[in-house]
């Protein structure tokens, strides 16, 4: 998500939208700073997604679709606010797709896209650590238990292939508002909603895909899938970022 911080608190009316090119935070924030913030949010959104897991398997064990529900709702949620947090720190990516994206389109350097990918996937780790060391007394399991939950099916690919498209264009087309809430919401709602209408339950992230390894619970994938969801989740973003260039050109250009 990128964030033009000389158009917040103008009204919508007399900004014009910023072009592609526009870079995604403030200048004046240090890599250490947006790193961190990379890493801790990062960290936060997996706690989320792993710990309403277990916790939605715990509350409701016989009913998957409120399970599902219970997940979405709580990733969401947590989603919305970790993007209000941090959007004019770090530019509130934490995902490697965004970030490539973003790197293609020029806004970052390819030293700044790379750190943020390592910190996105460190932070993203070490929140499903977290989550499995919290709820330890329901899993009855260590803080580390790679999954084995297959997720490699033709349709779960292909959903994540649109998964991703969508949650980027989600992102370019509400940047331009120029408002970091309007561009959190719309994220939190793209993938709350996407948890029910893919086949893949819309993971849309490799930082998230590689992390979820880590724990074998409901919001699990084994380590032998993870590939997969990476590259379609690649595939996406590159047809993403084709679309940008073309939807959201600069008029100017």
């Amino acid at each position: 998500m990128r964030v033009d911080e000389c158009r917040y608190g103008a009204s919508v009316s007399t900004v014009s939208p910023p072009a592609p090119e526009t870079p995604i935070a403030p200048p004046d924030v240090d890599l250490s700073r947006r790193l961190a913030a990379e890493a801790i949010g990062s960290a936060f959104l997996l706690i989320a997604v792993v710990g309403s897991g277990i916790m939605a398997s715990t509350l409701s064990p016989d009913d998957v679709g409120l399970q599902l529900f219970e997940n979405a709702a709580a990733t969401a949620g947590a989603l919305i606010a970790l993007i209000v947090m941090f959007a004019n720190v770090s530019g509130a990516h934490f995902n490697p797709a965004v970030t490539l994206v973003e790197r293609l389109l020029g806004t970052m350097t390819s030293r700044d896209a790379w750190a943020y990918v390592v910190a996105q996937i460190s932070g993203g780790c070490v929140g499903v650590i977290l989550a499995n060391a919290m709820f330890g007394a329901q899993t009855g399991r260590g803080w580390i238990f790679l999954s084995e939950r297959e997720r490699d099916s033709a349709g779960e690919l292909l959903a994540e292939v649109v998964a991703t498209l969508g949650l980027l264009l989600v992102i370019h087309g509400a940047v331009r508002h120029a408002k970091p809430h309007v561009v959190a919401v719309c994220v939190g709602v793209w993938i709350g909603g996407a948890y029910f209408f893919t086949s893949s339950t819309s993971f849309a992230n490799p930082m998230v895909s590689i992390a979820r390894t880590l724990s074998d619970t409901f919001a699990g994938i084994e380590p032998a899938s993870a590939p997969g969801f990476v590259a379609a989740q690649l595939v996406g973003a590159i047809l993403a970022w084709l679309l940008v260039r073309w939807i959201f050109a600069d008029p100017a250009d």
